[in-house]
């Protein structure tokens, strides 16, 4: 059984933690994620030599080159204060596999302490902040995305679609086989091509079939293999990261 996650109180700081995707592809993202939790009172600190979590390394199965990078991860959260990551992927890695890849070793109990902060964007607005939302955009039909690992790793399936439920001027709609993967999977979609594109090509069937010409997603992974095979197929449906999203309609 999966533990009961105790949340805190609402923190004076927390870090953040970027991710490489947002920093190489959708930096607006990690920045409407800081706008946020600012708008909440909170003071947002951003440890400049983070990189990777080490999760492409360790689910292809090299993970003594994930080790070393996640290690390097491990330094930068000294105080103890909540670490936010505005992906679920990242956030997997990060919660479920520190501690597990440093099992046995002498950071075992540092992996552990750095796990044990580490939240979700959503999870953190909907659990912690207990976020309010005052809707200011027009009205429109939109899909959730919500990426594997968010839903398998982190148990975190109803946070996103909780966000966008109190924004008053949505209607959030639901796709067919909402819980199936996009086909991104990181490396796996460029090991397995074939079957990648098959999985997202259901994937944006299933959300155009909604009527929505929107949808959005917390992990930016599947936001980029999604939005690409709309592209591909030269449909209008776009793409945008939950915290873009709640950031805009809200500002």
């Amino acid at each position: 059984m999966t533990p009961v996650k105790c949340y805190p109180s609402k923190p004076e700081k927390v870090y953040f933690f970027g991710t490489c995707l947002i920093d190489l592809f959708y930096p607006e993202a990690g920045l409407d994620g800081i706008r946020l939790l600012e708008r909440e009172g909170i003071e947002v600190v951003f440890p400049e030599d983070q990189t990777c979590c080490g999760q492409p390394a360790y689910t292809s199965g090299y993970q003594q080159e994930a080790r070393a990078v996640a290690a390097a991860q491990l330094e930068l959260f000294p105080e103890p204060w909540p670490i936010v990551v505005p992906s679920g992927s990242c956030g997997g890695m990060m919660r479920t596999h520190y501690p597990q890849l440093f099992a046995g070793s002498e950071r075992e109990a540092l992996a552990k302490a750095v796990a044990g902060r580490v939240f979700e964007l959503t999870e953190f607005l909907v659990h912690v902040c207990h976020l309010r939302l005052e809707d200011r955009g027009e009205p429109e039909k939109v899909a959730m995305h919500t990426s594997c690992s968010a839903r398998r790793e982190m148990g975190l399936a109803d946070t996103g679609p909780a966000l966008l439920a109190r924004l008053g001027r949505v209607e959030l709609v639901e796709q067919a086989r909402a819980a199936e993967c996009c086909g991104f999977g990181g490396t796996f979609a460029v090991r397995h091509p074939e079957v990648s594109a098959a999985m997202v090509e259901d994937k944006t069937q299933a959300i155009e079939a909604t009527g929505a010409r929107r949808f959005v997603t917390s992990d930016c992974g599947c936001m980029m293999n999604i939005s690409g095979r709309f592209a591909h197929q030269k449909k209008s449906v776009k793409g945008e990261h939950i915290a873009s999203y709640l950031w805009r309609r809200t500002s």
